[in-house]
């Protein structure tokens, strides 16, 4: 930042830099003490990064003679003295040190190995971008890639279109009324509004994939040292009773007696020849839940989603991530038909609408 001084720039190199002041991150602009001095009176505090401010002001109508060169020596000499001074209280807040900045977490490479762009091309896990894969992948494959850092095969491709057209639209769901209610209140904040919608995508709502494929992988883990699929789903089912918790993976508020997605993701796994030991597991899960209920209980799409992914050799990880993609399309067909026929205040008075107030008892 420059400081403008009696007419001439002082660039800030010129005021001299502390040792290992590279280190430190951005610090919050400083105040100047009071200059005690009578000859610096008319000096000012920087004003914050951005802007060029006087370094000083010394009345015209009261000329002294030598006054500029004081003050560039007082100024730089001030200027200096602060900078050490923040230099010293930056380092103690983050926990500078001599050999570099406070270490979080386990020391590693700062590495990506996803992409990075250059002035004439962009490369992608190892790919040319314009070269190599647009007018090739499809969008679907191009995820895929981005995801896992592998191109899909064929099943692992058409069954994520499968998983993502059968996520990205539930009608009027909660993510869905957050979103067209956000945009309703700030119509220019598409983003925002999507945002809303994803951030509702919790383990209630949408969100459960990921903890079905924890599930369904330590259930697997027994059966690979030789467990039955039948009696570790029936182990994991009355456990989970008696604990009064919730399986994931079942129940469903609308879909009953059964998800209709998940039958037909169910279905073409079998037809394609993918279903595979996590999907048996997720059969089981079925009727041990039943058994341990009392009745049957819906599997709603999130585990079989789960179970077909992980026999396609997607990680637990990566589960979560195709109901959010998904979510975001529909999500944007929704902002897009709030914007043509909004909804969201209409949302928002069914909703005051149905709550009755009652004042607290006295």
């Amino acid at each position: 930042m420059p400081c403008r001084e009696r007419g001439r720039l002082v660039e800030e190199e010129e005021l001299g830099e502390e040792p290992g002041m590279e280190e430190l991150p951005s610090l919050p602009a400083f105040e100047l003490e009071p200059a005690r001095d009578p000859a610096l009176r008319g000096v000012t505090a920087p004003d914050p990064p951005g802007r060029v401010v006087e370094a000083a002001a010394v009345p015209v109508d009261e000329p002294s003679p030598g006054v500029g060169n004081q003050l560039a020596e007082r100024g730089d000499a001030v200027l200096k003295r602060h900078r050490r001074r923040v230099g010293e209280r930056g380092r103690a807040a983050v926990g500078v040190r001599s050999s570099g900045l406070m270490q979080i977490g386990k020391a590693q490479t700062p590495v990506t190995h996803i992409g990075q762009a250059y002035p004439d091309r962009v490369e992608v896990r190892g790919r040319d971008l314009t070269g190599d894969l647009m007018g090739r992948l499809s969008f679907t494959e191009y995820f895929h890639l981005l995801l896992t850092g592998r191109e899909p095969t064929p099943d692992q491709r058409d069954f994520l279109d499968v998983l993502l057209v059968a996520i990205a639209e539930h009608g009027m769901m909660p993510t869905n009324i957050a979103a067209r209610m956000t945009l309703a209140a700030d119509p220019a904040s598409l983003q925002g509004a999507v945002a809303a919608g994803i951030l509702g995508a919790g383990t209630v709502v949408l969100g459960t994939s990921e903890e079905c494929a924890r599930l369904l992988e330590a259930a697997q883990d027994q059966v690979a040292s030789g467990a039955n699929p039948a009696q570790v789903a029936e182990e994991i089912a009355g456990a989970i009773r008696a604990s009064g918790e919730k399986v994931p993976g079942f129940g469903h508020p609308v879909h009953r007696p059964v998800d209709p997605r998940a039958e037909r993701i169910l279905e073409l796994a079998d037809a394609r020849g993918v279903s595979g030991h996590h999907v048996l597991l997720a059969r089981c899960l079925r009727d041990a839940v039943a058994e341990a209920w009392g009745k049957p209980l819906t599997m709603n799409v999130a585990m079989p989603s789960a179970a077909v992914m992980l026999d396609l050799g997607f990680t637990h990880s990566a589960v979560k991530a195709v109901p959010i993609l998904a979510r975001t399309a529909g999500l944007l067909a929704h902002l897009a038909e709030e914007r043509e026929r909004p909804l969201g205040f209409l949302l928002a008075a069914r909703a005051e609408e149905a709550i009755e107030y009652e004042p607290p008892p006295e």
